[in-house]
């Protein structure tokens, strides 16, 4: 290694040196095998590689991770033992490896070569081209000076960046796999992904979905797509893979170290972001609850994959604190939290049983997360609820009271949205909220009239009814947001199909059918 650094040193400012060149076709050439050196870009050799006839194996390079904010700080001078060009595999190690540049030199005798063949990524361009390819006669060697080339080419991708302006924040690509019958379904989803990753102060950059039999078990994603998705995540400057779908710490690490990026699960987005908007002692408890049974059967692993966790999804509520302590620690303080949430799940039915006692009927609001619950309510009661367009926005129980026709008092209450895919470590940790809905009288299941995934987001709800043994309740449907129906007629049609009642939260006039009905279930119930 002495030998190379001291043949490279004399010129370091360019690609590679003659000398260099030289030496490396003459070690190549005796042993019939393909030869590599690393180098930095102060000239020294990082590394050197031996091969066999046809390829070279690369060793890990984390230590030159952060030689420059977008490259390694490293390029890849190799020998061929033929004149063929850079390989599938020379472009992908390329690209995957984040090189400055990689060089293959064609050996056609001892110390002697015909010419090379380099490569070097490019920004993003409306071509979707990954890299370009350059072909040199062994008399046209390298002059111009290699780390002013690399110096304008990471100006070139910042400024080719379309998350350049955003500071701070976590810029993200959204990935699916599904089967072709699932293809709209998942699309849907990723939408929703794409929501909720907004919410977490995530740039959605841009989404991807492979179409596939079957996930794969280790990557998801095929490897040659992973790839793709590699190369595409440098050029924009992505920071974050966010997978539509719960990932095993196996698939987190193998995923993380395959790719180089940070990569969080669907489960940890809406994690998150019950973290950020819970604000009761007693939701707050059920979110922590809920990480620490999410990250219970990662502690196992506790690798680079977990590692990369240091800030954004995956950091808010206990987050990666709870990483550093042992999974008897967790177990117990998982024990601790379902001790104070039965404590408190103790005051909450005797607050009900005073209801009872004062023979207040009560009517329970649900629906799909952002249709308009809160909105509803503080209109309905004039009430201050927290209302906002945005998913979650109400995470803890509010309770008001309610004067319907015939002069009857009933005590009407906002619950948690709901969702497709709703991890099932969040179902268990608000199990004792929902089961609330138990003494509800009547359900108000509000829709979003105006959504595309109206259909699908009845049939979520549904489920979770369904899964909490509800559907023996009276239920009401509520089409809300009606202001946003095009025409008269369409409203029609979609309330008769659904057998709803349609309202405006925003339009207390609306109100009156929605009302007269509530009076009568209530009515007849006494």
């Amino acid at each position: 290694m002495k030998a190379l650094n001291s043949l490279y040193l004399r010129r370091c400012h360019t690609l590679f040196s003659p000398e260099l060149a030289k030496s490396l076709t003459t070690i190549s050439y005796r042993i019939n095998r393909q030869v590599a050196v690393l180098l930095t870009r102060k000239g020294e050799v990082a590394f050197v590689i031996v091969g066999n006839h046809h390829q070279i194996v690369i060793p890990s390079l984390d230590a030159y991770r952060s030689a420059s904010k977008r490259f390694r700080g490293l390029r890849l001078i190799h020998t061929h033992l033929d004149e063929s060009g850079l390989t599938e595999d020379d472009l992908t190690d390329l690209a995957l490896l984040r090189l400055d540049y990689l060089c293959a030199i064609s050996v056609i005798g001892e110390g002697e070569w015909s010419g090379y063949y380099g490569a070097h990524l490019v920004p993003a361009n409306p071509d979707d081209t990954v890299w370009e390819q350059t072909k040199k006669e062994a008399r046209d060697l390298p002059e111009d000076d290699f780390n002013a080339f690399i110096a304008e080419l990471e100006t070139n991708f910042a400024k080719a960046s379309p998350t350049k302006l955003v500071d701070g924040a976590e810029r993200g690509i959204l990935v699916g796999v599904a089967t072709h019958s699932q293809r709209e379904e998942a699309q849907e989803s990723l939408e929703e992904l794409k929501d909720l990753a907004t919410s977490c102060g995530v740039v959605v950059y841009d989404s991807i979905l492979q179409i596939r039999p079957t996930p794969d078990p280790k990557f998801v994603l095929g490897k040659g797509r992973l790839s793709d998705l590699q190369i595409r995540a440098m050029q924009r400057d992505v920071n974050l893979l966010i997978f539509d779908g719960e990932l095993t710490s196996a698939q987190v690490r193998s995923i993380g170290d395959f790719v180089q990026i940070k990569v969080v699960d669907r489960t940890q987005v809406i994690l998150d972001i019950f973290a950020a908007r819970a604000q009761s002692r007693e939701g707050k408890l059920q979110v922590e609850l809920a990480q620490l049974k999410y990250l219970l059967p990662r502690l196992r692993h506790k690798d680079t994959a977990m590692s990369r966790l240091t800030g954004g999804i995956g950091a808010r509520g206990p987050g990666e604190t709870k990483l550093e302590i042992s999974r008897r620690h967790v177990h117990e303080r998982i024990r601790r939290l379902e001790k104070e949430l039965a404590s408190l799940q103790g005051s909450r039915s005797s607050r009900l049983s005073l209801r009872q006692k004062r023979g207040l009927p009560v009517i329970s609001i649900v629906g799909y997360t952002n249709v308009g619950k809160s909105t509803l309510l503080n209109s309905l009661t004039k009430s201050a609820v927290f209302a906002e367009d945005m998913v979650f926005a109400t995470l803890d129980t509010k309770s008001a009271r309610l004067r319907l026709p015939y002069d009857q008092d009933v005590i009407i209450t906002d619950t948690v949205g709901f969702i497709r895919k709703l991890p099932r470590e969040l179902f268990s940790a608000f199990r004792a909220t929902l089961d609330e809905l138990q003494d509800a009288d009547v359900l108000l299941h509000v829709i979003d009239a105006s959504s595309p995934q109206m259909e699908s987001q009845i049939g979520a709800v549904e489920k979770v009814l369904a899964d909490l043994n509800l559907t023996h309740k009276k239920v009401i449907r509520v089409l809300n947001k009606t202001d946003l129906i095009v025409t008269e007629e369409t409203l029609v049609a979609l309330t008769r199909r659904l057998e709803a009642i349609p309202v405006c939260a925003l339009q207390k006039a609306s109100f009156t059918p929605l009302l007269e009905a509530l009076g009568k279930i209530v009515k007849e119930r006494r």
